[in-house]
């Protein structure tokens, strides 16, 4: 779960060159297509020294490069390079083989993180409990058929059963990452608020909204495994 400082580095100088309201507009008009220099200016009603000059920066940060035409030999187009843009997202957690969701009764929030994660990413997710309760929320239940998930074999489970040495385990509640020992605990927390105490719908809404939404930033960080993926 570290992050390299030389990773750190290179996206920090992605930020600051995107940090200007000019050079941040030059990109969005090269998402849609290439454009050359002057087309830019006329679009973004620039004058062409400034667009030079940030050309310049988002080319020293790797932003963006030029081509020369295959035509009009004379004419350079400017392109988006994308693999700098994606850098932006933080860095990918390579090497998940499964995903397991942690609260203390594994009877609500860490259920819906695992039915939500299912329909996120292709990397497998189970959910546990620190101390399971005997069963799942009805409300838990009530709001997973709302939101079209399937809970019918959803079973709270002791983390000592399920957790493997490999899996990303992810704390979404307090009390569990709290509880466990340094050792043992959980790589990623969510704090997300319990909705079993108010036990009203709309805290169930809110917890699943909260969980999708940070599911919804984190799944696209975590490729599926691809030496597993080849051996099956």
């Amino acid at each position: 779960m570290g992050i390299e400082r030389s990773s750190l580095v290179e996206r920090a100088r992605v930020h600051a060159a995107l940090g200007d309201a000019a050079r941040l507009a030059i990109v969005d008009a090269l998402a849609v297509g290439d454009a050359a220099p002057g087309e830019l200016g006329a679009l973004l009603e620039m004058p062409t020294n400034l667009v030079a000059h940030h050309l310049k920066v988002l080319q020293a940060a790797g932003l963006v490069v030029r081509d020369r035409s295959e035509g009009d030999h004379r004419r350079t187009y400017v392109r988006l390079v994308p693999q700098t843009l994606a850098m932006l997202q933080g860095p990918s957690l390579t090497g998940v083989p499964r995903v397991v969701f942690v609260c203390m009764h594994n009877s609500a929030r860490s259920q819906l993180a695992a039915a939500i994660w299912a329909r996120r990413s292709q990397v497998p997710a189970v959910s546990a409990g620190t101390r399971p309760a005997e069963r799942v929320h009805p409300r838990a239940v009530k709001v997973a058929r709302r939101r079209g998930l399937h809970p019918g074999r959803w079973r709270p489970a002791q983390i000592a059963d399920v957790v493997k040495p490999k899996d990303l385990v992810i704390a979404v509640c307090d009390v569990a990452y709290e509880q466990l020992p340094a050792e043992a605990r959980p790589q990623v927390h969510w704090s997300v608020p319990d909705p079993a105490p108010a036990d009203t719908d709309a805290a169930f809404e809110a917890a699943y909204d909260e969980i999708a939404g940070r599911i919804d930033r984190l799944a696209p960080l975590v490729p599926p495994d691809q030496a597993k993926r080849t051996r099956s």
